[in-house]
């Protein structure tokens, strides 16, 4: 099972998610320069010493399905997730190891959406992208860029 990785974005507290060409993980932290790995998330504090908070994904085909589907045009970025994937079905590394180049990975737990980013985005988003993306824990540090193939075990 493979994907591809495209597009990333990291986001400093209280701002919109920066789009990125690549970006540094760090295993058992996360993705670095983001909001949760500086512990400044909305959810930080609620997340500390959680695996889940370090990298989240979403589909790209869920955010096109959505906007598709609720006349809406909702951007990769809006819906606050670091990595935006293509081609892979991110339910399906629950519980898997996968790797982005050098960088390795353990899909968690589906990552949903919440009434935070409902409220600051779409209340639509959480109807229709509920199980769509995916909480993952670094377990060995790398560098991701746009266009490198996501390959599961």
């Amino acid at each position: 099972m493979t994907g591809i990785v495209k597009e990333i974005y990291i986001s400093e507290t209280g701002a919109q998610p920066c789009i990125q060409s690549s970006a540094q993980v760090e295993a058992n932290k996360g993705v670095v320069g983001d909001r949760y790995y500086k512990g400044g998330g909305t959810f930080s504090e609620k997340l500390l010493g959680n695996r889940k908070s370090e990298i989240t994904f979403i589909a790209s085909e869920e955010i096109d399905q959505f906007n598709a589907s609720q006349n809406e045009t909702l951007g990769y970025g809006d819906v606050r997730r670091n990595i935006v994937t293509q081609g892979i079905q991110l339910k399906d590394l629950i519980g898997k190891e996968f790797s982005i180049g050098q960088a390795r990975f353990l899909g968690i737990e589906h990552c949903q959406p919440c009434s935070h980013l409902a409220a600051t985005v779409n209340q639509k988003v959480l109807p229709h992208l509920a199980h769509t993306g995916l909480r993952a824990a670094i377990l060995e540090s790398g560098e991701i860029k746009v266009g490198q193939e996501i390959a599961s075990k």
